[in-house]
């Protein structure tokens, strides 16, 4: 409604001109309609003359190839068929968090009432949006400690950048606008330092142990050193070493206790649903990945949500919309970002519950820690706990193995293609390692198969060490094999069997 006399429609590209012409009729009440074609015919382009495309879309021959479902069905079957998806096999992405996005969580995505709603469309046409969004933030600041939650992040980079502009509009309302120092250490997401720099502040690594920790002392002497003018720290916990942070309480103290606030890399959050809340042991702000640790797919192009948590008194600085009662400070162009995916997540807590929770990041913490010891005495294992343990992942060390052998860790990762795996994340956040997530939604038997592919592939850089494979010439060095490769001329010192089928 725009006033007593008007009413104002929206019409997506997918209306034509007789849909128009059949709504005006209902308005018309049987009185004449205008002369829609007339008013085609004068109506000017709304994109300048400048900007219209003049090349030819849609010419590649695969727009104009597939003309049944037989055949499209088809080709769609040989795109899949290229495709190493977790419908295969575990995708044991190191801080990447690959884990199932259950077909019942999926359903309600298909439902026009989520699917096809405008982000703009009335508050009174839009109340069951309403109840979800509100129901899903509260489950969210109860799985976090934090007091309020903004959806309106869609991407785990643009939560950590809303999170820091939250943290600058709270030091600036304050009248702290010299506050622009970000402490990072070296172990937080790579992403960290970027979003700092582009929300205006001055970014300064700390150190680390050997042990992976943050280095507190440092740590101590840098909030010192800049605490007239520090605004943040960033810190990913568990860090992307794989290790909980033993001493984070004191870390969130000294950071509070020289007038910065807290932002807490809710990246790995998989490790902590249910066992801890970032917001009760000291973080001010978090974003979370609910394409990670919420269950929404991850990866593909596809879109991601990530919100942003705080506590209560960064509230009034979550980002607003000219839609939403809070008007500064958008970081997306709808209200709620990407709208008609939060159903999966929604889904995924109800049907968990927080028992349900609780027990998936056990058994994520877990399943690392089975890989971990079931594979330490093939490969060191690069950051532990005080108690030998790892947290959610854990981060194998194959730069010894390149030392003695000349195996790197692009070829023990081609080298598990032909074990049927995707590798795990190479070479960060230290080179020349893997970082392995299993997460919990892989069983015993699975994580069995990739240990014994990763000795397996020990043994085959063991027989390099030796001289029984050839140092230049040997599966891990020509891998992966291809089909092509095996019914060809074979000039390989070792067998097909061992190349194609280890």
């Amino acid at each position: 409604v725009v006033d007593g006399e008007r009413l104002g429609l929206s019409l997506d590209e997918t209306s034509t001109q007789a849909d128009v012409e059949t709504l005006w009729a209902l308005f018309a009440a049987g009185q004449a309609l205008p002369d829609f074609a007339a008013l085609a015919a004068s109506t000017q382009a709304t994109i300048p003359a400048a900007l219209v495309r003049q090349s030819p879309i849609l010419s590649h021959p695969v727009f104009n190839r597939y003309h049944s479902e037989t055949e499209l069905m088809r080709y769609l079957r040989k795109l899949a068929d290229k495709d190493l998806a977790l419908d295969r096999t575990m995708i044991p992405l190191g801080s990447c968090t690959m884990k199932l996005n259950a077909a019942s969580e999926m359903i309600p995505v298909t439902w026009a009432e989520f699917g096809a709603l405008h982000p703009f469309a009335p508050a009174e046409q839009s109340a069951g949006y309403q109840q979800l969004t509100d129901e899903l933030e509260a489950m969210l600041c109860a799985a976090t400690g934090y007091d309020s939650i903004s959806l309106q992040p869609n991407a785990g980079s643009q939560g950590e950048y809303a999170g820091l502009l939250a943290i600058r509009a709270y030091h600036q309302s304050r009248g702290d606008d010299r506050r622009d120092i970000c402490l990072i250490p070296s172990s937080a997401h790579g992403t960290n330092p970027a979003t700092a720099q582009m929300a205006g502040m001055r970014v300064v690594v700390t150190a680390c142990d050997a042990r992976g920790n943050v280095d507190i002392e440092d740590l101590r002497a840098k909030a010192i050193e800049h605490r007239d003018h520090l605004a943040a720290l960033m810190i990913t916990y568990p860090s992307t070493h794989g290790v909980f942070e033993e001493g984070i309480r004191e870390i969130c103290g000294i950071i509070h206790d020289h007038g910065g606030q807290v932002y807490i890399d809710g990246a790995n959050m998989n490790a902590m649903v249910g066992l801890c809340a970032p917001g009760k042991f000291g973080g001010d702000v978090s974003h979370l990945n609910l394409h990670k640790t919420f269950c929404i797919p991850h990866g593909g192009g596809g879109p991601g949500v990530g919100p942003i948590g705080v506590k209560s008194h960064l509230a009034p600085f979550l980002p607003g919309h000219a839609h939403m009662a809070r008007k500064e400070g958008a970081v997306c162009a709808a209200p709620f970002g990407s709208a008609s995916i939060l159903p999966i997540t929604w889904m995924y807590i109800r049907m968990m519950g927080g028992a349900g929770l609780k027990r998936a990041s056990q058994l994520a913490i877990l399943n690392a820690n089975y890989i971990s010891r079931r594979l330490e005495e093939h490969y060191p294992v690069l950051y532990t706990g005080s108690n030998g343990l790892v947290a959610h992942e854990c981060i194998l060390d194959l730069r010894p193995l390149k030392d003695s052998s000349g195996i790197s860790v692009d070829d023990v990762a081609k080298r598990l293609i032909d074990f049927g795996f995707h590798a795990p994340t190479m070479s960060f956040p230290v080179a020349g390692t893997l970082m392995i997530e299993p997460t919990e939604s892989e069983s015993k038997e699975e994580l069995d198969r990739f240990c014994d592919a990763m000795i397996r592939i020990r043994e085959e850089i063991r027989a390099v060490e030796n001289g029984t494979l050839d140092k230049d010439d040997n599966p891990l060095k020509n891998a992966p094999h291809t089909a092509a490769e095996l019914v060809g001329e074979w000039s390989h010192p070792y067998s097909r069997e061992q190349a194609v089928y280890p």
